[in-house]
């Protein structure tokens, strides 16, 4: 045990992705890069999202698999992406595990999104600085199947479980509604950023 790493507890059992959150000079402008996927694509069709994608065991780790995904999607090289710093890992309730990194693509003129994404687009960061997201939320409520051992626990059927709460947020820019997890990280990058510029 001396010397272990410690990582996210049940994480074996958690669909695993990676992403870049990438920095783009376009149009005079330092923007945020984001994909709508495919309408064909099986998981998220027409969402809109951060390149990257599932964590394969043969990445040998989050940002190999989030440059890879990058590459892919964008139809980039190595050479064209600026790794910056690795951002705060996203944990759902939902046994998702994201690692997102911010990232910089050195040269818009280079990307050639492949089938998976059916357009990319770029949001200015000033913007995303000055604009507040709507702020919502759900609930989250344990529900235990019918065949739960009740008997093993103190109160039984009537044991107090914890709830909680899922922030969700919307950023909005022209016609396009940013959401879900890739709103999170994006909210979690512009807070560092006001932090420390």
């Amino acid at each position: 045990m001396k010397g272990r790493k410690p990582n996210i507890l049940g994480h074996e059992k958690s669909f695993k992705s990676a992403v870049l959150l990438p920095l783009v000079e376009y149009r005079g402008n330092t923007c945020i890069l984001f994909e709508k996927r495919s309408g064909f694509l099986y998981r998220q069709p027409g969402e809109i999202c951060f390149p990257g994608g599932k964590m394969e065991s043969t990445d040998g780790g989050a940002l190999q698999t989030a440059r890879r995904e990058t590459e892919e999607e964008l139809g980039l090289s190595k050479e064209d992406l600026v790794i910056i710093a690795p951002l705060d890992i996203l944990v759902t309730p939902f046994n998702t595990i994201v690692y997102p990194f911010l990232s910089q693509i050195k040269d818009h003129s280079k990307i050639q999104p492949t089938n998976e994404v059916e357009s990319v687009f770029y949001v200015p960061l000033d913007f995303l600085l000055r604009a507040e997201p709507i702020d919502s939320s759900t609930e989250i409520k344990l529900l235990p199947p019918e065949n739960f051992n009740y008997e093993l626990i103190p109160n039984g059927v009537n044991y107090g479980w914890r709830g909680g709460v899922y922030p969700v947020y919307f950023y909005i820019w022209e016609d396009r509604v940013i959401w879900g997890m890739t709103a999170r990280i994006l909210r979690h990058f512009i807070d560092l950023y006001r932090e420390v510029g």
